[in-house]
């Protein structure tokens, strides 16, 4: 297990669509581990693999509700809005206000390629949605009604 390395704005990788995994191998639960190790030492919720330069469908989530692994994830169902600030450890020392749902159910694949299905809600809903935006070639900088510096 390793930290990797961050990709940030303005690289083009951060705006491209990832391609679906079709292996569930050693290479992807070395990825999954590193993303783990990289979002903890960042101290962040989030990291899609486009982040790390991995053009894969693949995003962890680590918030007080547990640690998630994402694989192929698809959103099946989103109710009730939230509208509240986000960062991004791409975007650094700038925040904005995101409108996201409350809640979410996203089926997805675990690092063994089984299926799995989440329901979150609240501020691990936003954590998803955020991530898997990430999947898509979205950041959240231009979904954000404002944005602000800060540290």
């Amino acid at each position: 297990m390793a930290k990797r390395i961050i990709v940030k704005v303005p690289d083009p990788i951060l705006g491209k669509k990832c391609r679906e995994v079709d292996t569930f191998d050693e290479r992807l639960w070395t990825l999954l581990d590193d993303m783990k190790d990289t979002v903890k030492a960042a101290n962040g919720a989030g990291l899609a693999a486009p982040q790390v330069a991995v053009l894969k469908r693949v995003c962890v989530v680590d918030t007080e509700d547990g640690y998630f692994e994402l694989i192929n994830p698809v959103v099946r169902f989103q109710s009730g809005a939230q509208t509240g600030v986000e960062g991004c450890l791409s975007v650094p020392k700038k925040y904005g206000t995101v409108t996201r749902p409350m809640k979410i159910s996203v089926l997805a694949k675990d690092r063994f390629g089984q299926d799995v299905k989440y329901k979150v809600s609240g501020f691990t809903a936003r954590a998803f949605m955020h991530e898997i935006d990430h999947l898509d070639g979205i950041v959240y900088t231009s979904k954000a009604i404002d944005m602000t510096d800060g540290e």
